[in-house]
């Protein structure tokens, strides 16, 4: 999501190891039947729906930010986001978790190629949301679980199946449909999509060196002297509204960092508790909540045309996550299967 770590294919989390099956006192498998939820499932789906709801609001915190621009929102944020991990860090005493990761050229490489993804679409999602495009800005969420497929193809030559290939092939129908809706190639939408499933691609060749807060600093760092420069250039030339609209903006642009941190935090320990069908499930808050937020707060239009074109997407997504939901399944029976014989 726009700002979490996601795999290739489709969603970002690590998937959760399977509990080790019941056993009896005489050492036979527990009886079939319904397992109980444990606290740790409780504690990940309230931790995955705070994750994800919160960056499905984000767009009414970029609104209520406004006059600030795409450029000065993105530019305090790098920088708040820096200190509040500097204190974060410091609070849980992993400095030396950050500085191996600074000295591991092959981390230090991706987490900067991530930083530069992730400064792409920050600022293509803020700019969007800005000028009155947070419905396409949700489209590029909705695509991005199949550009993810895609990716897996292209770049790790996965074999799909059958079901996945036909939901590539509708959401290619769907761009083609939003592109004549739009009279315009849906760039926004599409920049998000390909930015993101590039970092989510990343960020998954590292994600087992480096938790959530050390990589966000990473990043941050790599990007907070370009976001420093930003802000005092905007500054110089009276653009800058950091200290022009009152004590109640500053603070609100200076709890960007919070507000940036915060969902990571939660979605880290949704990942840690929740198998990958069910982040992958719970991933859909995010978009379904900017598309309603853009239509029944900021009013945007949306044509018949623009209907059908999302109608085509949501079918892909349906085929999709129905393919995910049967594989989960059957990797499930294939693990009791080898549990039994066992």
């Amino acid at each position: 999501m726009p700002e979490g770590t996601s795999p290739a294919t489709p969603v970002a989390a690590p998937e959760a190891a399977a509990p080790p099956a019941a056993k009896s006192p005489a050492g036979a498998p527990a009886p079939a039947g319904p397992v109980p939820v444990g606290k740790d499932t409780t504690a990940g789906m309230l931790f995955g729906i705070g994750a994800y709801v919160l960056w499905g609001l984000l767009p009414l915190y970029f609104f209520i930010l406004m006059p600030a621009g795409a450029v000065e929102i993105v530019a305090n944020r790098v920088v708040w986001s820096l200190l509040f991990c500097a204190l974060l860090i410091t609070v849980t005493r992993t400095w030396r978790v950050l500085a191996a990761a600074l000295k591991d050229r092959v981390v230090f490489g991706s987490l900067a190629l991530a930083a530069f993804l992730i400064a792409i679409n920050w600022l293509t999602y803020t700019y969007g949301v800005t000028t009155g495009q947070a419905v396409e800005t949700s489209l590029g969420y909705f695509i991005n679980p199949l550009v993810s497929v895609l990716l897996g193809v292209l770049v790790l030559k996965e074999k799909l199946r059958p079901l996945q290939w036909t939901a590539v092939a509708v959401g290619f129908v769907a761009v083609g449909v939003l592109t004549y809706s739009y009279g315009k190639l849906p760039w926004i939408a599409l920049t998000l999509a390909f930015s993101f499933g590039l970092y989510g691609f990343v960020k998954n060749r590292v994600g087992s060196k480096v938790d959530a807060i050390t990589s966000l600093s990473v990043e941050t760092m790599m990007l907070a002297p370009l976001a420093a420069v930003a802000m005092v250039v905007l500054a110089a030339s009276g653009s800058s509204t950091l200290t022009t609209q009152g004590a109640g903006h500053f603070w609100l642009l200076l709890a960007s960092g919070v507000i940036t941190a915060v969902p990571l935090l939660f979605f880290g320990a949704s990942a840690r508790r929740l198998p990958m069908t069910t982040i992958g499930l719970l991933q859909y808050f995010a978009p379904v909540l900017q598309f309603l937020v853009a239509l029944l707060v900021f009013r945007e239009t949306m044509t018949v045309e623009r209907w059908i074109g999302f109608g085509v997407v949501w079918l892909a997504l349906v085929l999709l996550t129905l393919d995910m939901l049967r594989a989960a399944r059957r990797n499930s029976l294939a693990r009791r299967a080898l549990r039994q014989a066992s």
